[in-house]
């Protein structure tokens, strides 16, 4: 007999909610053991581990999703389990190899199968891979030890009262240095984000626009997200910069803009004294997949898109395609779906 869980899946929000087990591997001596389950949602380490001191860690974020058949499928895990490994590289991590990854995943949500929302919901099994550096060591260098671990939350639909636009505001902060970390999902990244993303917040705005650090002249990021625009002629743009994180939800949606929607795609540079060429403009990851924006302050004048009100007609189709995609209604592109088995 299958276990059920009591939840309220129309009421879930995006928090956190201890599940049934969760995923643990241990890299010492130069390897990585086999892993295992374990109920224990508590992690013991030393006090002199780097990830609490040099910031040596990084994460992934992805999602399970239950189908009308009842069948659960991930969505492109083996591109999680690519940016994971770069981000270890950039911090001198040992790296997970993506059958481990993936299959790490998979027993993961095999193993909380009852948290899995049902279809229809729009809520998913959200899940956080995480590599931190452990052990003994007090000197700035790499950790003698690594964790590698996989946990699950269920979490709601990103928007509780339909995909309604949001405003933004330029941030005068840098989120990553030039040939810093920023293209690598690691905490400082956020940690640097904190602050910024309060004074926004404070003034009324969703979060904060950051720009280029060298210049200043150019859109990277959108708070923890990724930026894109529709021009007046129909043309799918988003930043191309080392700085900016590589957003697996941006890749898939130019894809699609390209092979569904029969649109030009284009990864250049987004000027933010440019705004007026875009009809629509929207934020991308994994959370919200799509979050429309409604407008951008700069300099103190708020640049309007399609409506603050109403999502943009593009807009809402790349994120219907998407969606549907996602939760198996839509005919995927060759290996963008691995079912749980």
């Amino acid at each position: 007999m299958k276990k059920t869980v009591n939840i309220d899946w129309a009421k879930l929000s995006f928090s956190y909610i201890k599940t049934d087990y969760r995923y643990v591997s241990r890299w010492k001596d130069g390897k990585w053991d086999d892993g295992k389950l374990t109920e224990d949602n508590k992690l013991t380490i030393s006090e002199a581990s780097t990830a609490l001191h040099y910031g040596q860690q990084c994460f992934e974020g992805l999602k399970a999703y239950r189908r009308k058949d009842g069948k659960i499928q991930l969505f492109r895990p083996d591109q999680n389990a690519k940016r994971l490994n770069n981000s270890c590289k950039r911090i001198l991590m040992p790296e997970i190899p993506e059958e481990k990854f993936i299959d790490a995943c998979m027993q993961v949500v095999k193993a909380n199968e009852a948290y899995v929302p049902p279809y229809g919901t729009g809520a998913t099994l959200y899940l956080r891979p995480f590599v931190i550096g452990v052990g003994d060591n007090v000197g700035v260098k790499p950790a003698p030890e690594y964790i590698f671990c996989v946990f699950c939350v269920p979490v709601g639909p990103y928007f509780k009262s339909g995909m309604t636009p949001v405003n933004f505001t330029v941030s005068e902060y840098d989120r990553a240095a030039p040939f810093g970390t920023g293209g690598a999902k690691v905490g400082g990244n956020y940690a640097a984000s904190l602050y910024p993303h309060e004074l926004a917040v404070k003034r009324g705005f969703a979060d904060c626009i950051y720009l280029d650090p060298v210049t200043h002249t150019k859109i990277e990021e959108v708070g923890a997200a990724n930026f894109f625009g529709i021009t007046k002629d129909d043309k799918f743009i988003t930043p191309k910069s080392p700085s900016i994180l590589p957003s697996i939800t941006k890749y898939s949606l130019m894809y699609i803009a390209e092979n569904y929607l029969d649109m030009e795609v284009e990864e250049s540079d987004v000027l933010i004294d440019e705004l007026d060429k875009f009809k629509e403009a929207g934020a991308c990851g994994t959370a919200a997949v799509i979050t429309p924006i409604g407008g951008i302050e700069y300099k103190g004048k708020l640049h309007v898109f399609h409506s603050e009100t109403e999502v943009g007609p593009v807009t809402k189709k790349l994120y219907d395609t998407l969606y549907g995609i996602q939760f198996g209604d839509i005919q995927a592109p060759d290996g963008w779906i691995f079912e749980v088995k």
